[in-house]
C-alpha cells in the first residue's frame, strides 16, 4: 500500500478538525447534490448512496442531507455546480488528478494553478497525467475488524480484484462495476470500512523524501482545504514514518 494510501489515513485523522469548521459538510453537501442529479432514490443511484454514507460518517444532520438531495433533483432551488478533473504535476514529478465541483470553473482553475505554482507544482495538459491512473473501487478495512483469510475469501467471491496488507489495515481493490457488491458484502457481514470510494489508483509511484516530501504533503493539504476540491489523487510514495513526521508539524 503506497504513500497515497497513507495520505488517506492522515486525511481521515484531520477530518474531525475539518468537520468542526464545517468544511467537510460543505464538500459532502456538494457531493450529495451533484449525485442526486442521477435520481433521489438511493436504491437506483449508487453514487448518491455512497455520498449519503459519507455524510452520516461525519454526523451531518438528516435535514441537511434531505435538502441537498432536493436541490440535486430540482425540488428546491440551488447552485448549478459543474464537475471537472484537473491534471497536474507536483514536486519531484508526482502526477496529480484533482476532482472539483464548482459554480465558477474560471475562478477555480486560477486558484488551483496558483496553489500548484507556489508549492512546486504546475498544471498539465489534458491526457498527460490521467493515463497513469486506473479508475478503481477502494475500501480500507482496519485489521481489528477481520483477519486476512476471512476478508480475502469474502471480497474475492464478491468480485474484488485484489487485497493488500499494510501495517494496521487492509486495502481492497475492485473494478468500479463491482465496488457496490463488495461494499454490500462487507456491510452485511458487519465488517466496518474506514473508507470506501471509487478513486483513481496510480499504476506506478514516485518515491519522495526530504524537501520534496514535505512540499508535496503541504500541497496536498492546501488542495484538500480548497472548498471546490472534492478529491485528490497522486502517485507519490512517501515512507509512513516520514509522512507522519511531516504531518505532525
Amino acid at each position: 500500500m503506497g504513500g497515497h494510501s497513507h495520505w488517506s489515513t492522515i486525511k481521515r485523522k484531520k477530518g474531525a478538525e475539518d468537520a468542526k469548521r464545517g468544511k467537510v459538510f460543505t464538500k459532502i453537501i456538494r457531493e450529495v447534490t451533484t449525485a442526486a442529479r442521477g435520481g433521489g432514490d438511493i436504491n437506483g443511484n449508487p453514487r448518491l448512496r455512497l455520498a449519503i454514507a459519507k455524510s452520516k460518517e461525519v454526523n451531518m444532520p438528516a435535514d441537511n442531507i434531505k435538502k441537498a438531495i432536493q436541490r440535486g433533483t430540482g425540488e428546491l432551488p440551488g447552485v448549478n455546480y459543474e464537475e471537472a478533473v484537473y491534471e497536474a504535476y507536483g514536486p519531484g514529478g508526482v502526477a496529480i488528478l484533482i476532482e472539483i465541483t464548482t459554480d465558477n470553473k474560471y475562478r477555480t482553475v486560477a486558484e488551483i494553478r496558483n496553489l500548484l505554482e507556489k508549492h512546486g507544482g504546475r498544471m498539465a495538459e489534458a491526457g498527460s497525467v490521467s493515463w497513469m491512473f486506473h479508475r478503481k473501487g477502494r475500501l480500507i478495512v482496519d485489521k481489528s475488524k477481520s483477519d486476512e483469510d476471512t476478508l480475502m475469501n469474502l471480497v474475492l467471491e464478491a468480485g474484488a480484484e485484489d487485497l493488500q496488507s499494510a501495517e494496521d489495515s487492509f486495502e481492497v481493490i475492485t473494478s468500479p462495476h463491482d465496488f457496490e457488491a463488495v461494499r454490500k458484502v462487507l456491510e452485511d457481514r458487519k465488517i466496518a470500512t474506514v473508507s470506501a470510494e471509487v478513486a483513481y489508483i496510480p499504476q506506478n509511484t514516485v518515491s519522495l523524501d526530504g524537501k520534496d516530501a514535505e512540499q508535496m504533503l503541504k500541497l496536498m493539504e492546501l488542495l484538500d482545504d480548497h472548498d471546490d476540491v472534492q478529491n485528490i489523487h497522486a502517485n507519490f510514495d512517501i515512507p509512513q514514518d516520514v509522512m507522519e513526521k511531516v504531518a505532525a508539524k
